[in-house]
């Protein structure tokens, strides 16, 4: 007994900020130091490490709720149920609706509620609820939704994944140069084969890695320190994540009974190109192959990193044969995985 996926959607926002956009930037260290290389030099740099080339932004007068309704409308209408048969809500999100031009969230009420409203739903048995896990979010909602429909509590949820990363980074941080914004959501209900989820694993490390990602005052000395932006220590982040990340993917794809040569696709959380190259290289080496040409569709160079939304935006992105050398068909095994704040990792093995 287990859940599958019956629609997806995204909402892939229209502004385009390629790398040029920074070239005024005055970026500093976190001494508040001018940076020493010029701006085309980093971002030069920043393409040849994380392959971002372009990222795309929200438009001014939407918020992050605007942005995962649109997708959830796109998933319910591909799925083709009545939106009033939902048993749950899951929204996956980390800062909540942050206006433009301002830096306050706003989480009252949760977006996933807000999400209901917009769509109309009078069922009051239709359960929403936000959930803030990081990067891995989207996959989290996923893992949760199973389980309500796997305990008989539920027979439909729709899983929602957005993020406005724009509104939250500090300007002179380089670092703000790899976030974009983006959604995606998708339908589940209990699958009555054998497709569906597969396995899971979810793990949060917290003694030493808490704060690889955090909230904190900008590089600017002038800034009030009293307003916190994202930051991350990259070099820990990278380190942490191919350390943990393949062993995590390995546990939960042995856990479904697949063979390592039934692998169809490797959907990752798009982060890092570089390093997500690397996770997935380990992994293949922890079965002793090389990795296959082809395993693991990439859209980060023109869409940066929306933190929970790359996963079911990337999913959509296949589903409506939007990359040309990328399909799913159906007997395909697909291995989904993220890191991200908290520490946390989770990964979870899908049959379509």
């Amino acid at each position: 007994m287990t859940s599958k996926i019956i629609g997806v959607g995204n909402y892939i926002p229209s502004e385009t900020i390629t790398n040029l956009f920074f070239d005024d930037h005055h970026f500093l260290d976190e001494n508040g130091n001018t940076l020493k290389h010029d701006n085309a030099t980093i971002a030069e740099k920043l393409k040849e490490i994380t392959g971002i080339e372009e990222r795309r932004y929200a438009s001014k007068d939407m918020v992050t709720s605007d942005l995962g309704f649109i997708a959830a409308r796109e998933a319910l209408k591909k799925s083709e149920i009545d939106p009033e048969t939902l048993d749950y809500i899951i929204f996956a999100h980390n800062f909540g609706d942050v206006r433009f031009g301002t830096v306050q969230s706003d989480m009252v009420p949760s977006l996933a509620s807000r999400v209901k409203h917009e769509l109309g739903i009078k069922n009051n048995y239709c359960v929403a609820y936000d959930i803030l896990f990081g990067c891995p979010g989207w996959i989290e909602g996923l893992i949760q939704g199973n389980a309500f429909i796997k305990a008989g509590i539920a027979k439909r949820c729709l899983i929602i994944g957005a993020e406005t990363l724009s509104r939250v980074v500090d300007i002179h941080d380089r670092d703000s140069m790899i976030y974009a914004d983006g959604a995606g959501a998708a339908v589940i209900e209990l699958s009555e084969d054998n497709t569906g989820v597969q396995s899971h694993l979810t793990a949060s490390f917290t003694l030493k890695e808490k704060d690889y990602l955090y909230f904190g005052k900008s590089y600017n000395s002038e800034s009030s320190p009293d307003i916190k932006y994202i930051k991350m220590n990259g070099r820990k982040i990278y380190e942490f994540a191919l350390t943990n990340v393949p062993s995590a993917m390995k546990k939960c794809f042995d856990a479904s009974g697949f063979s390592i040569d039934q692998l169809s696709k490797i959907i990752i959380h798009q982060a890092n190109e570089k390093m997500d190259e690397a996770i997935v290289d380990r992994f293949f080496k922890l079965y002793e192959k090389a990795t296959p040409p082809d395993i693991m569709p990439m859209v980060i160079s023109k869409l940066g990193n929306s933190s929970v939304a790359t996963i079911p935006s990337l999913l959509t992105m296949i589903f409506n044969q939007e990359l040309e050398t990328h399909s799913i068909n159906p007997g395909d095994v697909v291995l989904f995985a993220s890191v991200g704040a908290g520490m946390n990792v989770n990964a979870l093995v899908y049959k379509f």
